[in-house]
């Protein structure tokens, strides 16, 4: 397989395609296997990294990379000497679909641009639904909130962030998302506690499922005593990474607990 085959294979899932992990063989005891590429799917394998035992070899290191979505390098033993591999995946980006455009919007877009999330923005207003204003936006879309994800692809690699201007639109946002077959990963909505039990009850009484409810973020983020648009779209950002690597989202220092390890707190009856 040659390097132009495995680069359309990557740039394949990265657009949606399906994800793929690629072997390559970095360093080997003979000079020719070097560069010799493996493309394993789900579903497949194509080329080969020179023979059947190195392969079949690779094969798990591939799936492994396509289950951690990882990239790593692995030494493997064959009859025919000692191999180093590179195996790394590719697959879509995740999609953070922010709904507003407003003072939070524009914080958070940059957040989950470093974060590697390809980042769809949503509002009725040009005057801040612009590239201008979201210059890391793959894509912004002046609409209005009533079809507001009219033609976004909504399903297990879209994050959803409702932060309009107002609750109504908020609202209406939720409604159609919520009679959507498919649902996205993560769905937040921003509001104080009572705005969002407001929300929720007007949502019931329309026919929405408290099940699905239930899978709602709202309010939204971390609790993390935010209180600046940067430190809002912070704790935004924090829950969502909380949720796409399966976090707790607790402090790590009373999970670990690091401290009691070392140096135990003594016990009652030693004090006595």
């Amino acid at each position: 397989m040659s390097p132009a085959q495995a680069a359309a294979a990557a740039l394949a899932a990265l657009d949606g395609q399906g994800p793929v992990a690629i072997v390559t063989v970095v360093e080997g005891p003979a000079n020719a296997a070097i560069g010799r590429r493996l493309v394993v799917s789900d579903e497949s394998m194509i080329g080969s990294l020179g023979s059947t035992d190195l392969d079949d070899q690779a094969a798990p290191l591939a799936q492994e990379a396509l289950r951690a979505d990882s990239r790593s390098t692995h030494t493997v033993e064959t009859e025919s000497g000692r191999y180093e591999l590179y195996v790394e995946s590719h697959r879509a980006l995740p999609e953070l679909v922010i709904v507003g455009a407003g003072h939070i919007a524009r914080p958070l877009h940059h957040i989950a641009a470093m974060l590697g999330f390809r980042i769809t923005i949503i509002d009725d207003r040009p005057e801040f639904a612009n590239s201008e204003w979201f210059p890391e936006a793959a894509r912004v879309r002046v609409v209005d909130f009533a079809e507001a994800f009219r033609d976004i692809a909504i399903g297990p690699n879209t994050y959803v962030v409702l932060v309009t201007r107002g609750h109504k639109y908020d609202y209406e946002c939720m409604q159609q998302l919520l009679n959507l077959e498919a649902q996205p990963v993560y769905l937040g909505m921003i509001g104080s506690r009572r705005r969002v039990r407001a929300a929720f009850e007007a949502l019931v009484r329309d026919g929405i499922d408290p099940a699905r409810l239930a899978e709602v973020h709202a309010p939204i983020g971390l609790d993390i005593a935010a209180e600046t648009p940067e430190e809002i779209a912070l704790a935004i950002a924090a829950e969502i990474v909380a949720v796409r690597r399966g976090g707790r989202g607790g402090k790590l220092k009373q999970e670990e607990r690091v401290l009691a390890r070392v140096a135990p707190a003594p016990r009652d009856s030693e004090e006595r």
